[in-house]
């Protein structure tokens, strides 16, 4: 059974004072730039997540959500 987040879950934070401001997913250190990397590189979700263990899998599908939403509505 598949874990949703509610939308008052943070999914991606930032903070200029941490990674330098990059996008990281909440509650870690691990820019999402680095999940887009993996996908890109032809590895899976769960490669990402033995690679970075404090990112959550619930995290990366919900952003992966967000993302196909954003995209339908042409928001991006």
């Amino acid at each position: 059974m598949a874990t949703v987040i509610s939308e008052q879950e943070l999914i991606i934070s930032r903070d200029p004072e941490r990674m330098s401001g990059a996008p990281v997913f909440a509650g870690t250190r691990v820019p999402i730039a680095y999940l887009i990397e993996h996908l890109a590189g032809n590895y899976s979700i769960d490669d990402f997540i033995d690679s970075f263990p404090t990112v959550e899998r619930k995290q990366v599908v919900e952003l992966l959500h967000r993302i196909g939403k954003l995209l339908e509505d042409a928001q991006i």
